[in-house]
């Protein structure tokens, strides 16, 4: 399974006809330029979980900024980075 695959079944095992209504997944583009997504984990199984910043800075375009505040979690990165975002918010979902 992709990447792509592996978000879309996380927001699909969430939807239980009251979730979806408040809380989601929103990707979007940064102006420096880049990528941020953010992710809605009220309500779920990862509410409350320890998330540990990461913060890594490879060069101007090409890093990632990840935090979990207010039951979101939010990336940030660079142009080519959008699915190590994702990638990093799976792995924390699935292994902790």
């Amino acid at each position: 399974m992709n990447t792509l695959e592996k978000i879309m079944n996380w927001y699909a095992s969430n939807c239980d006809g009251d979730w979806e209504h408040s809380f989601g997944v929103k990707i979007d583009t940064l102006d420096n330029p880049g990528w941020t997504i953010q992710v809605d984990i009220a309500e779920t199984g990862l509410s409350g979980k320890c998330f540990d910043e990461v913060d890594i800075q490879r060069s101007e375009t090409n890093w990632i900024y990840c935090n979990v505040s207010d039951d979101v979690f939010k990336g940030a990165g660079g142009t080519s980075n959008l699915e190590e975002l994702i990638k990093v918010f799976l792995n924390w979902a699935e292994n902790g």
